[in-house]
Parts: C-alpha cells; structure tokens; sequence
C-alpha cells in the first residue's frame, strides 16, 4: 500500500460510496506510510465484527478507499457475456450465494526484464497455452510476446515473427490481437492494397470470418497500481500455417517480446498501432530460448510501478480546448466508484497538469446536471455549500453543458493557485480528479521583466491595483540572491532570498543604512505568496508586497518603504555564497554585486529598463539646449536690439538664427522618438515640449501671412499692427514653453538616471540663463538710450530722409513718431547747399 495522508481502519454498514463516506474509524492504529508484504493484527476500538458490514483502508482528507474487506453476507456476482470461463476457472458456493472467481495466476513466472514479465499455464490436452503478460508501464504502452520464424538469425528475428500485441483501449478495455511482422514500421496499406509492416493476421488475410486467423482469445485485464495484467490463449498447433508458428511442446524455442507505446484508431487506420519500442535491449525488447514444458518462477515479489497513478496524463497546452463530457468509472483513482466519472478528452477522469501562466480552455459537454468546477476540495460536488473552507478557482453553476450546445470557459492559473486541485462536478461527488498546477516561465507568470545591472540578475513583476508581485532570477550560481529598492546599498530596502540548511527556501526583508554586516536590519514587511527555490544553484525568489505599507507614518523603516508606479524604482541587486537569517557577519557579505541601480518604470509595457543615459537622448537634450538656448534666443534679440544698423542685415540674422533653431529642434524630436519608439504625454517634460514646439512652429506660418507693408505715405494698417502683436507675443511665448520644457527635461533626467550630475546641469542651466537676462537688460538699456539721442538730433539737424518704410519702426513703442513725410506728404523738402571750399 502506498503512502497516504491520514489512513485508518475504518468500519462501514455497506460498501458503497456514500455508506464508506459516513463510516467510522474502528481502530487507534494508524496507517500513514507505505507498506509491503506486512501483516496486520487489528484492534478494535469499541465495536464487535457482528457490527461491522465493510473493513476499508481509508484515507479521510481525500475520502479515499484504498481497499476493503465486505464482511456481511456474499451476494451473487453474474459474469460479463464477453468474458469466457477458462479452464481453470471455477465458481464457489459462499453463505448463500455462488461466486465466480477470474484466476490471474499461472503455473510459470519468467522475469523478461525488470518491469516485464511472462505467466504461462500449459494446457496439452486441450492443445491450449494460457499466456499472461503483466508490465508496470503506462496505460498507453502495449505489451508484446511471441515465436520467433525458427528460420531466421538473431539480427532477424522479428522478421515473420508470431506476436500477440495487448494493451488497454482509450477506455480501459484489455485487448489482445494476433500480429505479424512482415516489416519494422507501423502496419501500413500501399495504393496496390500491398500490407506492410506490424499488422493484425486479419490484416494480411482481408477477413477473418470465422476466427482461423486471429487465433488469440482474450480471457482477462486489468490494470492496478501502475501495472497492467492481461491474461490470453492460443492453441499450441495452427491451422494458420502461413501467419503462426507452431509451439512445440519440448522444444526449445526462441521467443520475443517488446514494450512500447501505441497508436490508438482513428478514421483512416481503425486499428492500434504498435510504435517503435525504442530503449534499451533487454529492457523495452529482446529475445531468449524458452521450453514451456519447464516449471520455471524466477518472479519474486509483485511488480511495483513508480508512477502508481493509472490515469493518463493531460498536459494542457493553452490553444486546443480540452473537451469534457461523462462516462463509466472504468478504473476511477479511489475505488468504489461513482456511477460516473469526468472524462477529459475522451480519458477517464485524467491527471490534469497546467502551468501557471498559461490560460486552459474547457469545453464542458457533460450534461445539464454536470457543471466543471476547479476547487481545492478533493471530493467536490459543492452544490449545497458542503464544504464551507473550499476554494473555488473557476466555473461554476453556468459552466454546463451538452454536445449539441457546449459551454466553455477559460482558467488561468496564476502564481498563487496551489500546486495540486482538482476538477469536479459541482452537483455530484468525486466526479473528477487531480489538477497538477506546475511552473511555467517565469516569462507566462509575469507580465514584465528586464535584466538588471551586467544581465547577472532578471527582475519580474505584475502589477495589481493595491500591489506589487515581485520575482527575482540570478543568472548564475550562488547561496543567495538579493535584490534592493535604492541607488545603492547604504539606506536601500532589500530582499534576500536563499535556501537554509534544512532544504527549506526563505525570504526575508531588510532596511541597509551602513556597509558593514551590523547594518544590515531584519524588518517585518507584509510580505505573502512567498517562494524561494534553488535549481542547480540558481536561485530565484517570488513574493507579493502591498505598494503602500499597511504602517504608513510609523517610525519603523519599512513603513516609509512605498512603491509609486508612477515613478522609475531604483533596482540593486548582490549575490553571495552564504546567508542566515540570524547573526549576519562578514562571510554574509556579498561577493558579486551590481555596479549601479537600473531604472525600472514599472507602468511601461512589458519591462522597460532604463541603465544608463542613452547617447541619443543626451544628443536630444543638447540640440534643444542649442536651439532653445542660444539660436531662437537670439534670433529675436536680433530683431529687437539690431534695427539701427544700416539696410537689412537685422532681418537676415533673424531668419537664419529662426530656421536654424527650428531645424534643430525638429532633429531633437526625431532622435528622441526614435529612441523611446514613440511619444509619451504623461510627463510634464513633454507636454511643456510640444506647447514650445507648436508656437514655434506657428511663426514661419506667421510670417507667410504677414499683412503687405504700406506704401510711401500709407498709414499702417490695422491688421498690420496686430500682425506684429501676434508676432511678437507668440515668439516671446515660445521662447518662455522650450525654456521650461528645458527645465522640465533635466528634473526628467533626474528622476530616471538619478542626481549625481543633473544638479549641476541645472545649476549651469541657471546661470546661462541669468547670463541671458543680463546681457538683455543691457541692450534694452543701451537701446532707450540711443534712440532717445535719435529722436533728440532728429528734430534739430536732420537733412536727409528716408522716404521707404523702414520695418525697423517699433510699432510696439507707445511713443513711436513716423517721418515728417509720412505725417506731411505735402509739405515741400528744402535742402541748403553749401559750397565745399567754406
């Protein structure tokens, strides 16, 4: 008996399941381990034989029968009409009743290998031998025996060899054919009707009308534990000269045998198809000289299978729905059976394996009276809340339904889902069976990762409304894996993770304010889901934190440990080759360890890291500083402060200084969306960026536009003017949103590559631009001045005027005067002319 959980003696009125169910334990003693070959004494606990009908080895947390004894009276049991008695066969008369007995035992044992082996019971008067083949592999491999064509070499003996193949149908129905070789392949139809290869005797011959070819009759199978039995016969001479070999009674005789996995049928070969047995010789196939007359039992001890389980295995794979429907318990894990059981994929009641990570798709065609359910309750059926501490992870009421209109619904297990649970049915018991819920890549299990510092550490994480799922993955060996919330070790939050002596994986969590050992303090974060585990050294921890702390302004360390998902969090990490989580000393001390914190944004898509300042977005910030700084600056200090100057070269510095400020900034931009892959407005960096982008953009636009000077002794107009206004007013605008987007961009940088250098960049920011207003203050200083003189000499010593409208005129000075000819136009120019020699 294997191992169970809580297994005792347990006492029952009747052998059915619902009177197992409410049975009762009926001895002290215990059965919590695994047994072979033991005897038992059994010491009743307050009850007499005469009270108990059923004796069961009973598993209470799982309400698993792991056998039982019926004590009351025997009733008749009816034999099933394709079974025939054989000849050893017999029926017993018990109390009042008669019982038919199936013998599974033969007179000879051989051991072929170590998980095979050969039962025989020699008939010669009958001309009969009784074969029994008996393997402890899957319930999807055949089992393989036969004679050899004497006429063939050991390299040859499978060529035109006798074989019965036996096996268990998809159902668990026993089966046994008789095959012959002509071919190592599978059997195979050419378009000549030609057959090749391992195929049934009725195969080769096209029919078998009254069983002369397929001499092989099936008596018995079953499959217990992990080990299938199937018991056949066939007459020792043949009719069939051409498909069997002949068994000689005395003789020594080569036969085969093989293990292997079978093909099921399908709609284009309807027969199970031996495949390749592969492995090694004399453990999946061989041969040997046998002498049936020979009392041989070299078998010692029952064959004990490692996989005990005798369900297939289902691995869901995410894209192909797994079909759900009912049928017989066949061979159900924990006997007696329901009346009915889950299939899945036309399997009885399957072992279930998913991932974390990996959605499954159910088909559920059951019925209208069977609804899936995934819980933690190894019984099921919770219709009438039974079970008040269940979990139910998915389905429910509403996941019914039939063939002709199935249901279906999606479950994804994630990293907390329990490593085992179970399907069921929510209105009927012990339906369903196992779901094994194993890891996939972390990859499936999270939604974001990125490598930290030198790629040595990989940091996974999903976000939840209220917290933080955090994952951490050394690239290589180590005794334990840290990782920290800082820039660097001193004043960081850490989060260590190792396995201790025991075996056992541990994360704890704590606050660095030294780099010495005594430093380093143990603190009491809610911290759950937590895991840690080792393979091959590797070690990666798992856990789940609330992003704000539950003691939120206490003076503790941790309680000011919060996680803005708005904000790029600080990542360090260290490795180790020893760790406690008591007395740290210097041999706890790192060995390997990141060289700067990474800048993880954790709302960014799936794990956008941020290491280092990128050359191009330094290249961005220097062109904006370039263009936003100096060029466009100085382009309107041109058209401010340079209109004295004689023809137009005020306007010429103007333009060029415009453009050439405008091109640079469109070159920014396209660095810096190359770089980041697209625009992001949640910043206020950007947003300042394309405020001074978009007026900038609007003044050549502006300037297309600009209303048609006046002519000689034309009065400005006003649209003029408010084109100038405009002008003016969007430049100046401009001017101020790059100066602030410049501003906005270093405090960016600040916030995503730290303050080691950005301080100072906005210190020389500051002073460039107080240098700017300096020198502005003095112009526009220096500008009054002068053109108070001119307006002073104008009046008194003018001789020549300019009769072009000059757009030097400020028309933005309240006191600006226009030209005595524009005021005048019909006043006569006099000029004095004096001789020279004067």
């Amino acid at each position: 008996m294997i191992e169970g959980s809580d297994v005792h003696w347990w006492g029952a009125f009747g052998h059915e399941f619902e009177n197992l169910t409410s049975g009762f334990v009926i001895s002290d003693d215990k059965l919590n381990r695994t047994y072979k070959n033991d005897s038992f004494v059994v010491h009743l606990k307050n009850f007499t034989l005469h009270q108990i009908n059923v004796v069961s080895v009973w598993d209470k947390p799982t309400a698993s029968d792991f056998g039982h004894v019926v004590l009351g009276e025997v009733r008749n049991y009816s034999l099933s009409p394709d079974i025939a008695p054989s000849p050893s066969s017999s029926m017993h008369r018990r109390g009042k009743g008669w019982v038919y007995e199936q013998p599974t035992m033969l007179d000879n044992c051989k051991s072929l290998s170590k998980n095979y082996r050969l039962r025989w019971t020699l008939s010669p008067n009958e001309d009969l031998i009784d074969i029994g083949l008996e393997a402890a592999v899957g319930s999807q491999y055949y089992m393989a025996f036969g004679w050899a064509d004497p006429k063939k070499s050991d390299s040859e003996l499978m060529y035109h060899a006798d074989v019965a193949v036996t096996g268990f149908t998809e159902e668990g129905a026993p089966f046994a054919d008789d095959y012959y070789i002509t071919k190592y392949s599978e059997c195979l139809i050419g378009k000549d009707g030609k057959v090749q290869g391992v195929c049934p005797d009725s195969i080769y011959q096209g029919s078998d009308p009254v069983g002369l070819v397929n001499n092989t009759r099936l008596f018995y199978g079953h499959r217990k534990d992990g080990v299938s039995f199937i018991r056949y016969q066939r007459p020792l001479d043949t009719v069939d000269d051409k498909y069997d070999i002949p068994v000689n009674l005395t003789a020594n005789m080569t036969v085969i045998w093989a293990l292997g996995s079978i093909r099921p049928p399908d709609t284009l070969r309807p027969l199970y198809l031996p495949q390749n047995h592969g492995g090694p010789l004399f453990e999946a196939y061989g041969h040997l000289v046998l002498n049936v007359s020979e009392r041989i039992n070299d078998c010692l001890g029952p064959l004990d299978a490692e996989d005990k389980e005798d369900q297939d295995l289902i691995s869901a794979d995410g894209k192909t729905p797994l079909v759900v429907a009912t049928g017989p318990a066949l061979h159900y894990p924990n006997p007696p059976n329901p009346t009915k059981v889950l299939y899945i994929n036309k399997k009885e009641a399957p072992l279930l394996r998913v991932e974390r990570g990996v959605p499954v798709k159910f088909s559920v065609q059951a019925g209208h009276d069977v609804a899936l359910y995934i819980t933690s309750d190894p019984i099921g059926g919770n219709a009438t809340l039974r079970n008040m501490s269940e979990t139910i992870y998915a389905g429910g009421p509403d996941t019914e339904g039939v063939p002709a209109n199935p249901t279906e619904f999606v479950w994804s297990p994630d990293r907390n889902t329990p490593d085992q649970v179970y399907y069921q049915s929510l209105y009927g018991q012990k339906m369903g069976w196992k779901v094994q819920v194993v890891d996939g890549g972390l990859s499936d299990m999270y939604s974001n990762s990125v490598f930290l510092d030198d790629q040595q550490v990989t940091l996974f994480w999903t976000l939840s409304e209220d917290s933080i799922t955090i994952a951490a993955r050394g690239e290589k060996k180590s005794g334990y894996l840290a990782i920290g919330f800082g820039s660097g070790m001193v004043n960081s939050y850490a989060y260590v993770g190792w396995i201790d002596d025991s075996g056992k994986g541990r994360v704890n969590s704590y606050w660095i304010d030294g780099k010495d050992a005594l430093s380093v303090h143990p603190t009491n974060e809610n911290l759950t889901y937590v895991r840690c585990k080792s393979e091959s050294g590797v070690i990666t921890f798992e856990f789940t934190r609330p992003l704000k702390p539950l003691c939120s302004g206490s003076e503790r360390p941790e309680c000011n440990n919060i996680i803005d998902s708005t904000t790029p969090l600080r990542v360090i990490w260290a490795m180790g080759a020893r760790w406690s989580d008591e007395h740290l000393g210097e041999r706890n001390m790192h060995s390997v360890t990141s060289s700067r914190s990474v800048r993880v944004l954790l709302l960014r898509g799936s794990a956008e890291a941020e290491q280092d300042l990128r050359p191009v977005l330094a290249v961005h910030g220097f062109m904006m500083f370039v263009a936003w700084g100096i060029l466009l600056p100085g382009g309107i200090l041109a058209a401010r402060y340079l209109k004295h100057l004689k023809g137009d070269g005020w306007y010429q510095i103007h333009v060029y200084l415009q453009y050439s400020g405008l091109a640079i900034v469109m070159l920014g931009i396209i660095f810096a969306v190359a770089e980041l892959r697209g625009f992001f407005f949640g910043s206020t960096h950007v947003k300042f960026g394309i405020t001074a982008i978009f007026l900038v953009c609007v003044q050549p636009v502006n300037a297309f536009l600009r209303p048609k000077k006046p002519e000689n002794g034309e009065q400005v107009s006003s649209r003029r003017v408010y084109w100038e206004y405009l002008h003016v007013i969007v430049g100046r605008s401009a001017i101020v949103a790059g100066i602030a987007a410049l501003f906005s961009g270093m405090k960016h940088l600040g916030e995503r590559y730290g303050g080691e250098n950005v301080k100072g960049l906005n210190w020389a920011l500051i002073v460039w631009f107080l240098m700017v207003a300096l020198v502005v203050l003095y112009l526009e200083y220096s500008e009054t001045k002068r053109r108070r003189s001119e307006r002073g000499f104008g009046k008194s010593n003018w001789v020549l005027g300019n009769t072009e409208e000059d757009d030097s005129v400020d028309l933005l000075r309240p006191n600006r005067t226009f030209t005595d000819i524009e005021h005048h136009p019909s006043e006569r120019m006099e000029v004095q002319l004096e001789p020279l020699s004067r």
